[in-house]
């Protein structure tokens, strides 16, 4: 699982069947400071996350292994939104 921030939504009006219904979002990976880490990632979102809000996204196969996607065309999935992390005993994130 991976770190990141909401940073926007995708409309797409015409899609694969098998991913109708499904609220996509941009996703912007952070390190473990929260500081912006790198790319963008567009991922289905599994628990209702919302724009700024910090995410634990999973990408590749593992990707597929929520009840919203299993056995559907996905790369990436919001899996859980992030209450508060601490990194060496420090607080990094609360929301």
């Amino acid at each position: 699982m991976l770190l990141g921030r909401v940073i926007g939504t995708v409309v797409a009006s015409r899609k694969e069947p098998l991913m109708e219904g499904w609220k996509l979002l941009v996703v912007r990976q952070v390190d473990a400071d929260n500081r912006d880490a790198g790319g963008y990632v567009v991922a289905a979102d599994a628990v209702g996350a919302g724009v700024g809000e910090v995410v634990l996204y999973a990408t590749g196969s593992s990707a597929r292994q929520t009840e919203l996607t299993r056995d559907r065309p996905c790369d990436a999935v919001v899996m859980a939104i992030v209450d508060e992390w601490e990194v060496g005993g420090r607080e990094v994130y609360r929301k």
